[in-house]
């Protein structure tokens, strides 16, 4: 199957510093991509892959692998951070929204455990935050175990709402409205923009 990419936004990459100085490459995912972030899931320790999935997965299905680097950037983005190991690229955290219905999209952010408490998934929520503004999306939602501690602790940092999923099965929702962009004031900092 070929994948056409209509338009990379090139505009998303960066690089930045972690909270131990470590640099860092944030950028949209590429189907080419699948090998890395295949690498990255595998990385990830049990509770990690839990904490993300909600379940048990050894494996990345590949259908699931293809949806993760298969993405529009618009109704569905995917940003990876990325190091250099021994002179090749790693995965090391990935955050993604994907539209739900008019003006909503679902969140998720995952870093690997090594690189967890640097701010790299604050990072990502804000530039997913910021993208999805672009794109005309009004509110941020994602559903999170309530073991997951490190996640709950970066959604009430973003100042959002975390209440029960209300759908029987005991996980918590993250959810913020989140204004929309202006050329004047094209990205806000995730805190205040989930705090408004």
């Amino acid at each position: 199957m070929t994948y056409t990419i209509h338009r990379y936004p090139a505009e998303l990459i960066d690089v930045i510093r972690s909270r131990t100085g470590a640099r860092v490459t944030i950028r949209p995912v590429l189907p080419q991509d699948a090998d890395l972030v295949a690498d990255f899931f595998r990385s990830l320790s049990s509770a990690s892959r839990r904490n993300r999935f909600f379940r048990t997965l050894h494996e990345l299905p590949a259908d699931m692998l293809g949806r993760f680097t298969s993405v529009d950037y618009h109704a569905h983005l995917a940003l990876v951070a990325t190091v250099l190991r021994d002179g090749e690229e790693v995965v090391v955290a990935a955050g993604r929204y994907v539209v739900t219905e008019p003006g909503a999209a679902e969140f998720a952010v995952t870093v690997s455990d090594a690189w967890q408490g640097q701010g790299i998934g604050r990072l990502l929520l804000q530039r997913l935050a910021c993208r999805a503004a672009a794109e005309g999306v009004t509110r941020l939602h994602g559903d999170v175990l309530p073991t997951n501690q490190a996640m709950l602790r970066l959604a009430s940092a973003a100042h959002m709402n975390l209440v029960p999923a209300g759908d029987g099965t005991g996980l918590i929702r993250a959810e913020a409205l989140i204004p929309q962009a202006t050329a004047r004031k094209p990205c806000i900092e995730i805190g205040a923009a989930l705090a408004a």
